[in-house]
């Protein structure tokens, strides 16, 4: 009797702690499942903080907060791989990079999911995983780099925007199937949004460009990470052997 009311006490303590780490950082580790693989999910939502603080009222992913996480999920050997769920209006480019350059390193397997949408500095996000999904009816917005503030009109400016607009570029082309020059038409398309440039891909879209791997929703999403994991401890024990 004893040894179920501390079976039962273990699973109320581990759901207690999985709501407040889903409350405070949109982040749990998923392994209920019967592959015995652990899998850590992690959502990025709202804008994208900086260097500088959001608005009180908007919903943001601190990069700062997701950095440390992500080093310390490559240094854990308890999780196995890593779920992305994306729903993002894009935001700080610097900090976009950053955890796109970091998920894009991580040995784990790791798979994205665009939900609402990836805009902006979220498509290197949603493309730095090894497999990317989207909903159908998820959106992804393609257009060149912004910049608050007062912009010095002079050629040092506009090289500036140029290069981090190549860094971008580069990165979203090196980690998916579409070519620099067809990005660069989507990027700097006139006729799609109303007084502004670039263009809005739904899922399919984002699929037939080459920018997104497949369309699925969340079971698709886990199966093929299941999956990923499977093939990386494959291919460790085979390693092993040698």
């Amino acid at each position: 009797m004893n040894e179920k009311n501390e079976e039962k006490n273990d699973q109320l303590e581990s759901k207690k702690y999985k709501d407040e780490k889903i409350e405070k950082e949109s982040q749990v580790t998923l392994d209920e499942n019967g592959r015995n693989h652990k899998i850590h999910l992690i959502t990025i939502v709202g804008e994208i903080e900086g260097h500088e603080n959001a608005g009180n009222q908007s919903k943001v992913t601190k990069y700062e907060l997701l950095l440390p996480q992500l080093a310390s999920i490559e240094d854990s050997k308890e999780i196995d791989g890593v779920l992305l769920l994306l729903n993002t209006m894009g935001g700080d480019v610097e900090a976009g990079l950053a955890i796109a350059e970091m998920i894009a390193s991580l040995s784990k397997p790791t798979v994205s999911l665009v939900l609402g949408g990836s805009h902006s500095i979220g498509v290197p996000i949603a493309v730095s995983s090894d497999y990317s999904f989207i909903v159908p009816t998820g959106t992804m917005v393609v257009h060149p780099v912004r910049m608050n503030g007062m912009v010095i009109g002079v050629p040092q400016t506009f090289n500036y925007f140029r290069e981090v607009q190549n860094r971008i570029t580069g990165f979203v082309c090196s980690h998916c199937k579409i070519s620099k020059e067809r990005y660069e038409e989507l990027m700097m398309e006139t006729e799609v949004l109303t007084k502004d440039v670039g263009s809005v891909l739904e899922g399919d879209e984002a699929v037939k460009e080459g920018i997104i791997c497949s369309i699925g929703g969340i079971s698709q999403a886990v199966a093929k990470l299941h999956e990923l994991i499977d093939l990386k401890k494959e291919n460790d024990a085979t390693l092993m052997q040698f």
